[in-house]
C-alpha cells in the first residue's frame, strides 16, 4: 500500500552513525581446512601421475634378443631419437605378459594397466639397430619378422604434459569450481554445505539502498508513527539520549495478512539509512542439528560489525513458537535451540545497544511469551484492517498506474470494499484493468471495478453450468428466503445484490453491504443468523423438503452460536463465563466438564433452532412477497435493492450510512469478504454450494 503523503516531514533529515558505538573491524574470512584436504588429495593424483608414467625397465640387446625377440613375445618396437641415442621401446605381446619370466619386467600403470611398453634399449644409430635386428631375426620366418616403428617424439615430457598433466589440471580446475560453489561463491555467506552455518540474511546499505519511504505506506497512521519513533532515534539520538531515553531494542509488527506489514519494514529500510538485514524465519531452519543456532550467531555477529543497523526478521512465528509444546520426549529440538539462541543474543549478557530488531507474524498467539516480553521485543505493532479512509488512501496508491474514466470516485469504491486489504485492494484494481482489457475498453470503468469484485470475492461466472427447472427454482426461492428475511430485520445488513447466477463453487448469491463496527450485540447476531436461516427455511416453506444447498449458511451460524455461548459470555444458561484461548494451550484439554460440554452444545443448537424458526414465521406471514420475488428472479436472474422496494417497499431500518449508496442510483454489485466469525460479522457472500 503506498500514498504520497505529508504528515511525516517531522523525520528530520539523516545525521551522523550513533555516538559511543565504533564501529568495529570488518574481519577477513577464516582459512577452510576443506582446502587442506583438497590439496592432499590434488597432491597424491599428482606424485602417482608424475611417478608412474614412463614405468619401462632399461635392458640390454642381448636380453632383449635371447629372451623375448627369439621366443616370438615381441609384438612390436618403437623407436625414436633421443639425447644422441636410438630408444627403442619393446612392446610384449599380451598372452606372454603373463609369463614368469616378466615378473622381473612387469610394472602397473597409474590406474593398474600395464598398457605401455615393458622394457626398451638404447642403440647408437638407426642403422646399427637395423643391422642387429636383421641378423637377430635371420631364422624366424617373414611372417613373424617384428615391426619397428619409428615416432617423432623426442621429449618424453611432451607426452606426461598431454596424457597425465594437462588431465590433473582439469580435474583441479574442476574441484576448484565444486569447492566454490559448496562453499557459497568463496567467501560469500552462502548456505551451501561448508557455510551451512552461516546467515542468509539479505543486507541493504548504501550501495543497495531500498527507494520505499513511509510517504509509500498508505494508511497505517498508528503503525507508521510507532516505527518512525525508532527510525528518528537512529537519525537523531541525542534528541532521546540527552532525557536519559534508551531506544525498545525490538518492535513486532502484528496484524491478519495482506495489511501491509512487510511494507512498513520497507520503509523503515528506505528512511532510516542504516545498514538493513532482512530474512525469513524459515531461513533459520535445516535439516541439521545446530544450524538454526548457529546462523543466529552468524547473524548477530555480523550486525555487531555493522551496528548501529536493524535487523528484520519476517514470519518469526516459524522459529519463535512456545517451546515445549509437542516435542517428543529426549529429542533434540532444533527449532526451540534455534529459539533459545535468539532470546539470548537478543537480551543476554553479550548484546548490543546499536541493534535493533523488527519482526513481523499474523499468529502472536503462538509466540514465546519470552519473546515478547520487554527488553526483546518492547513494543508490539497492531496492524489492523484498512478503514474506509485508509482504503481511500490505498485506492489512491493503487489507482495511479492505471487509465481510469474520468466520473471514477474513489470515495464510491471505498465504501464498497469493506473488510479488504491494503493487497486485496491492489488485486482489486489489477482485476478490474484485466477485465477492462478483456473487453476492449479503452479505460477502465466503474462496472469493471465491480465486475472485478464479483470475480474476487465470488468466483468466476459459469454461464454453461447444467443446472434442472427443478433446481433452479429451489435455488430462486433459497436466494429469495435470504433475501426476505434480512430485509425485514433491523439489524441485518442492508442487501445490494441477490442472483442465482452460478460463481465459482456457489449456485446463487446474495450480497450486502455490512455495517463497519467495532463491537457486535446479540441482537444483531441473531438478527444475522436468522438472515442466513432464511434460505433453508424458505424451501421448507415452499417445498416442504429442504438440500443441501445451505451448506454454508449452516457452517456460518454453527460457528456464530458456538461463540456466542462459548467465547462471548451471550448466553444466560451458562452466564458470563469465556472460554476462549487467545495463547493456543489448550490444544488437547478442554476447560471445561463434560457436562458444561453438553450444555454448551444445547444450548448451540437451541439458539439456531429457535432463529430458524423465526425465519420459518417471518417468511409465512410474508409468503406472497417471497413468491413475487422469487418468480422475478427466475425471470431476471439478477435482483437489486431498487427490486427489492417494489416488492417491499423502502426499508425503513436503513441507516444515514447505506442510504448514501442510493442516491448513486446504480444496479450494480456489492460485495464483502466472507467472515464467519461473530469478533467481526460479515454477510454471507456464497448460499447453495455443490
Amino acid at each position: 500500500m503506498k500514498q504520497e503523503n505529508n504528515s511525516n516531514d517531522k523525520i528530520n533529515k539523516p545525521s551522523k552513525r550513533l555516538p559511543n558505538l565504533p564501529k568495529r573491524p570488518q574481519k577477513t574470512p577464516k582459512f577452510n581446512i576443506f582446502w587442506v584436504y583438497a590439496a592432499i588429495i590434488i597432491g597424491l593424483f599428482a606424485v602417482n601421475f608424475l611417478f608412474s608414467t614412463d614405468n619401462a625397465k632399461q635392458v640390454s640387446y642381448k636380453t632383449f634378443e635371447q629372451e623375448m625377440l627369439i621366443p616370438g613375445d615381441v609384438q612390436k618396437l618403437v623407436t625414436y631419437k633421443m639425447d644422441d641415442v636410438q630408444r627403442v621401446e619393446v612392446y610384449i605381446k599380451e598372452n606372454k605378459k603373463k609369463d614368469p619370466k616378466y615378473d622381473k619386467f612387469r610394472t602397473k600403470s597409474s590406474f593398474g594397466k600395464d598398457t605401455g611398453p615393458m622394457v626398451y634399449f638404447n642403440e647408437a644409430s638407426a642403422d646399427l639397430l637395423a643391422k642387429k635386428l636383421d641378423k637377430s631375426q635371420a631364422n624366424i620366418p617373414a611372417e613373424n619378422q617384428v615391426p619397428v616403428e619409428t615416432a617423432s617424439k623426442s621429449n618424453p615430457w611432451g607426452g606426461i604434459f598431454i596424457n597425465f598433466i594437462l588431465p590433473l589440471l582439469l580435474f583441479a580446475g574442476l574441484w576448484i569450481f565444486m569447492m566454490r560453489r559448496m562453499s557459497g561463491g568463496g567467501g560469500g555467506g552462502g548456505g551451501q554445505i561448508f557455510n551451512i552455518g552461516k546467515s542468509k540474511a539479505t543486507l541493504f546499505d548504501k550501495e543497495s539502498q531500498v527507494n520505499i519511504t513511509f510517504n509509500d505506506v498508505a494508511g497505517l497512521e498508528e503503525a507508521k508513527t510507532e516505527v518512525m519513533e525508532i527510525v528518528d532515534f537512529l537519525k537523531n539520538p541525542k534528541k532521546y539520549t540527552n532525557l536519559g531515553g534508551k531506544i525498545p531494542k525490538g518492535a513486532l509488527l502484528v496484524g491478519s495478512p495482506g495489511t501491509g506489514k512487510t511494507l512498513l519494514a520497507k520503509a523503515v529500510a528506505g528512511e532510516a539509512q542504516v545498514p538493513f538485514f532482512s530474512l525469513s524465519g524459515s531461513d533459520f531452519v535445516e535439516m541439521f542439528v545446530g544450524v538454526g543456532a548457529s546462523r543466529v550467531r552468524d547473524l548477530f555477529k555480523q550486525a555487531k560489525d555493522k551496528a548501529p543497523c536493524i535487523i528484520f526478521i519476517d514470519e518469526i512465528d516459524a522459529i519463535g513458537r512456545a517451546r515445549g509444546k509437542g516435542s517428543v520426549m529426549g529429542g533434540n529440538d532444533e527449532r526451540e535451540n534455534t529459539l533459545n539462541q535468539l532470546l539470548v543474543e537478543m537480551d543476554g549478557f553479550g548484546t548490543d545497544s546499536g541493534i535493533i530488531i523488527l519482526a513481523a507474524t499474523n499468529r502472536a498467539d503462538v509466540l514465546d511469551n519470552a519473546l515478547l516480553r520487554p527488553g526483546r521485543f518492547d513494543r508490539q505493532i497492531y496492524v489492523d484492517m484498512p478503514d474506509i479512509n485508509e482504503r481511500k488512501a490505498i485506492f489512491n496508491v493503487h489507482l495511479k498506474p492505471i487509465k481510469l474514466e474520468k466520473d471514477i470516485d474513489i470515495n464510491f469504491l471505498a465504501k464498497q470494499t469493506p473488510g479488504f486489504s491494503g493487497a486485496d485492494i491492489a488485486n482489486l484494481c489489477n482485476e478490474a484493468a484485466l477485465i477492462a482489457a478483456r473487453k476492449g475498453h479503452e479505460s477502465v470503468t466503474k462496472q469493471d471495478f465491480l465486475d472485478a469484485v464479483d470475480r474476487i470475492i465470488g468466483g468466476l461466472e459459469k454461464k454453461n453450468k447444467i443446472i434442472t427447472k427443478e433446481e433452479k427454482s429451489a435455488i430462486a426461492f433459497h436466494e429469495a428466503g435470504h433475501a426476505t428475511v434480512s430485509w425485514l430485520l433491523p439489524h441485518a445488513h442492508p442487501l445490494i445484490k441477490v442472483t442465482i447466477v452460478p460463481r465459482g463453487q456457489s449456485l446463487g448469491a446474495a450480497w450486502y453491504l455490512p455495517e463497519e463496527r467495532s463491537i457486535t450485540t446479540t441482537e444483531q447476531i441473531l438478527d444475522e443468523m436468522c438472515a442466513t436461516m432464511g434460505g433453508r427455511a424458505a424451501e421448507k416453506i415452499m417445498f416442504n423438503k429442504i438440500s443441501t444447498g445451505a451448506l454454508s449458511d449452516l457452517e456460518k451460524v454453527t460457528k456464530q452460536a458456538y461463540a456466542m455461548v462459548s467465547m462471548y459470555g451471550l448466553n444466560e444458561k451458562l452466564g458470563n463465563i469465556s472460554y476462549y484461548d487467545s495463547r493456543g494451550q489448550e490444544t488437547f484439554t478442554k476447560p471445561y466438564s463434560e457436562a458444561t460440554a453438553r450444555i454448551i452444545d444445547e444450548e448451540a443448537s437451541k439458539i439456531i433452532e429457535e432463529q430458524y424458526q423465526r425465519a420459518l414465521q417471518i417468511l409465512s406471514d410474508n409468503k406472497e412477497n417471497l413468491m413475487k420475488l422469487a418468480d422475478k428472479l427466475l425471470t431476471s436472474e439478477v435482483l437489486f435493492k431498487e427490486d427489492l422496494e417494489e416488492i417491499f417497499g423502502k426499508r425503513p431500518f436503513d441507516k444515514e450510512s447505506t442510504e448514501l449508496l442510493a442516491e448513486d442510483a446504480y444496479k450494480e454489485t456489492i460485495v464483502n469478504q466472507p467472515v464467519s466469525e461473530v469478533e467481526h460479522p460479515k454477510p454471507e457472500n456464497k448460499d447453495l454450494e455443490n
